[in-house]
């Protein structure tokens, strides 16, 4: 079964709107006293990600055909690119960006398998002509 690949023309997420977290992987033990003590309860481990895009109206046509038809009202899962990974240069030991022979920098790669989370998305208004959509994902291990 293929699932569906995020918009390209979506790519640009609101960076002050980013929070990630993962899920707690760990199982408490009781203890009588001393300091708290846990074990590894699961190695496939999730995490959740808040995520928000500004977009103008094709923009928000797009989106709206992809959750509601492509990702069944957001029952589907699908492909994204890992916002924190995806077209980042890749930087040497001083902080600089390593090139290919065409003097192009050398971009990096990341693809995230998600679930739409808890937070389905919110619409708003922002900017008199635009639309900000905030949702959350969970990243599948």
């Amino acid at each position: 079964m293929s699932y569906p690949t995020w918009p390209s023309e979506l790519s640009y997420f609101v960076r002050s709107d980013w929070s990630a977290q993962r899920k707690d992987a760990r199982r408490k033990r009781a203890n009588e006293a001393g300091p708290p003590g846990y074990r590894r309860r699961s190695s496939a481990v999730s995490k959740t990600v808040a995520l928000a895009i500004v977009v103008d109206r094709n923009g928000k046509d797009i989106f709206d055909e992809f959750y509601r038809v492509e990702c069944a009202e957001g029952s589907s899962p699908f492909w994204m690119p890992d916002p924190a990974t995806d077209g980042w240069p890749l930087l040497d030991s001083n902080g600089q960006p390593l090139l290919d022979g065409q003097g192009q920098p050398l971009l990096r790669s990341g693809t995230w398998l998600c679930l739409w989370g808890d937070q389905i998305p919110t619409e708003t208004i922002v900017e008199q002509v635009k639309f900000k959509f905030s949702f959350s994902v969970v990243v599948m291990p």
